[in-house]
């Protein structure tokens, strides 16, 4: 007999280490743009998976590639070739620079890789490398330094040495950050955890001529961009300037856990044997899953689709903005959407869940929402509606 959410929060009470914030629901069931807790409430989810269910949950496709996958090959190391990751780096390739592939499991993962990439190539003695403030890389040691929040930092000092902190959209300041031990620059395009930020005009193509005058590494950090999220295949591509590297997670694989390293192929071989690992990296469930993510975005045309919920949703929500007194600015690219408001965004959450609509609030007063990017327009609707009136009731 299945137990019930209140049953199955008991099991996490006395078996779970309790280092995260959880809601007190247990959710067994997901399909599309919903998902059904434990007592068989329906949910329509406009966070799925905190970002990585590009598709909501089991998209068939995906779905019937896992199957296919398990039934012939689950996991061999990589000391051995599969067909699977090679493809799957392949599609990766022709749909970004042309670079080469390191697979993991994570975005921090993917990060770190990054991170030792970066030292590993540049001169000696050059090991600095400039993020920015309201960034978010990862969890590990390096990757949370390298996180400009200091609120991720408290407790876990000291931290790795060589990261550099720069406003983010000051180009000034990172001229003058700049020094001969300046390895590399490493910067989400579009900021997500900090609260969808866009960069201003120029900025990224200015990182872009910093790094070649100095001869530093330019890497981006699209874990929460990549893999059609924002309308293009990468946020990149809606600006004038390609990376030298970039990272990428979350939505590569529809939810299954995955990250990839990406370097320009003239440079790829700067990681070097037996410097950096992962032994479950690329395995070919993962592969299986990346390569589905990629066909069914190109079947079902949902980078057009990405777009075309940018606009629908900038329209709404700029009329709540002209109507309602605490919505500051809407922000987003595609499906990555954030509401600026001027106060405290967190109770908007929990009215929206006990009106069975799942969203989330980042540092503090954005209104974050990552949706699927296929989304039924009539259920995607009716997902803004509840947010709506959860604002003009808090207005």
């Amino acid at each position: 007999m299945s137990k019930s959410s209140q049953e199955i929060i008991a099991l996490f009470d006395k078996y779970v280490i309790p280092n995260y914030t959880r809601y007190p629901v247990a959710l067994v069931r997901g399909e599309g743009p919903f998902v059904w807790d434990a007592e068989g409430a329906r949910y329509i989810d406009f966070f799925p998976g905190w970002g990585c269910n590009l598709f909501g949950h089991c998209p068939r496709p995906v779905v019937e590639a896992l199957k296919s996958q398990v039934e012939r090959l689950l996991h061999i190391p990589n000391t051995w070739y599969t067909e699977e990751q090679g493809t799957w780096a392949q599609l990766l390739s022709e749909r970004s620079f042309g670079g080469k592939a390191f697979f993991c499991n994570s975005g921090a993962e993917a990060n770190e890789a990054a991170i030792k990439f970066a030292r590993m190539h540049t001169a000696k003695g050059k090991y600095k490398i400039i993020t920015f403030t309201n960034s978010f890389h990862g969890r590990t040691m390096a990757t949370v330094t390298a996180t400009a929040q200091p609120k991720y930092h408290q407790g876990i000092e000291p931290l790795v040495p060589g990261f550099v902190y720069c406003p983010y959209g000051d180009l000034a300041a990172v001229e003058n950050a700049i020094d001969e031990e300046t390895a590399a620059i490493m910067i989400e395009p579009i900021q997500g955890e900090g609260g969808v930020n866009i960069p201003p005009t120029g900025f990224l193509e200015g990182l872009r001529a910093l790094c070649d005058k100095h001869d530093m590494l330019l890497i981006f950090d699209e874990v929460q961009t990549g893999c059609g999220r924002t309308g293009n295949w990468f946020a990149y591509q809606h600006f004038n300037v390609v990376p030298d590297a970039m990272t990428l997670a979350k939505t590569i694989c529809s939810g299954v856990a995955a990250g990839a390293f990406i370097a320009k192929a003239e440079i790829a071989s700067s990681l070097r044997k037996g410097m950096h690992a992962s032994t479950f990296g690329g395995n070919p469930i993962a592969a299986a899953a990346g390569i589905a993510t990629i066909k069914m975005v190109e079947d079902e045309n949902l980078l057009a689709r990405a777009k075309e919920m940018e606009t629908r949703t900038k329209e709404r929500m700029n009329k709540w903005k002209n109507e309602l007194d605490i919505v500051e600015e809407v922000r987003g690219v595609g499906a990555m959407i954030g509401l600026q408001l001027k106060i405290d965004g967190t109770p908007f959450v929990q009215r929206c869940m006990e009106n069975k609509l799942l969203i989330n609030c980042t540092h503090g007063t954005v209104i974050r929402l990552l949706p699927a990017v296929n989304t039924p327009f009539d259920v995607y609707d009716e997902g803004l509606d509840i947010l709506e009136d959860a604002l003009k009731k808090g207005a």
